[in-house]
């Protein structure tokens, strides 16, 4: 019979296959990269990628900022994503402008959720 302590090697790790190794240090990274990353929505059709960083900066630094353009006419399609250095200065931001007025639009900003898997 096992005790549970012998499910354990002598680093206190339950001993796991490279590949299961791999596969939950890959969601860890991409779990830390989704809190770093931020969806911005209800932007201004004007706003382009320097405008969407400006607020953010106060915050800390912004690796990537951009919006995504309507097709049509070039112009912001009401959303863009923000990226920031580290997760902790993301969810201040999230905490200081979600829900702010910028103009007559109310900005919603959170953690991006992904894209769903397409088969």
């Amino acid at each position: 019979m096992l005790h549970s302590m012998e499910l354990f090697n002598e680093d206190n790790e339950i001993p796991l296959p490279p590949q299961k190794k791999a596969a939950i240090k890959e969601n860890t990274k991409r779990n830390i990269d989704m809190t770093r990353k931020l969806y911005v929505g209800n932007l201004r059709p004007e706003t382009n990628e320097d405008l969407l960083k400006a607020p953010f900066l106060m915050f800390g630094e912004v690796k990537k900022a951009y919006v995504i353009p309507d097709p049509k006419t070039g112009k912001c399609k009401g959303y863009g994503f923000v990226v920031m250095d580290n997760a902790a200065e993301a969810q201040a931001a999230i905490k200081a402008l979600n829900g702010k007025k910028c103009g007559n639009y109310t900005v919603k900003v959170e953690e991006s959720k992904g894209k769903p898997n397409s088969k």
